[in-house]
């Protein structure tokens, strides 16, 4: 049984028809068996990103939450800032692997990076980089086999009551 995924896209510049981060990230959870539970995209704007994040962590339907941008170190990146009060536990190692896995990538830019993983409402909430290549990484290297339930010893799902 898949999981529900709210995927969030954060940008300026994306448009649906340029998302190609948000559309990735649907195809591979669709292919992988889980259900698209709902999908925005808005801009650089803290209180938008964290309204939308909190309306899903209320929605029964929801399971995880998945954004993509907004997690580096411009001045326009606010979704770390956005997303981190919202969370009841961080998983720090999240962010830990996916930098040391996109260092063989990008080299040292890694650091730049403030992918960021957390529980809150009983719900996975997962930030991302905004470039497509980070989240093929971050999906196909540790979301996808986090959320199969066959994944062992242990796995995200297993951490979430599903409805």
């Amino acid at each position: 049984m898949g999981l529900n995924i709210a995927i969030l896209t954060v940008s300026d510049t994306r448009t649906p028809e340029t998302d190609t981060s948000g559309n990735l990230l649907a195809r591979r959870a669709v292919e992988a068996g889980h259900t698209i539970a709902g999908r925005a995209l808005l801009k650089d704007d803290r209180y938008l990103v964290r309204a939308m994040v909190s309306a899903w962590l209320v929605e029964d339907s929801v399971n995880a939450i998945v954004i993509t941008g907004g997690t580096g170190l411009t001045a326009r990146d606010i979704t770390v800032e956005a997303v981190r009060p919202l969370l009841d536990k961080e998983i720090d190692g999240f962010g830990e692997l996916f930098r040391w896995l996109s260092y063989s990538d990008v080299g040292t830019s890694t650091i730049q990076s403030r992918a960021l993983g957390g529980i809150a409402n009983r719900k996975l909430i997962f930030c991302l980089p905004g470039s497509t290549r980070a989240c093929e990484l971050a999906w196909d290297k540790i979301l996808g086999p986090q959320f199969d339930t066959e994944n062992k010893p242990c796995n995200f799902a297993e951490l979430i009551p599903r409805f």
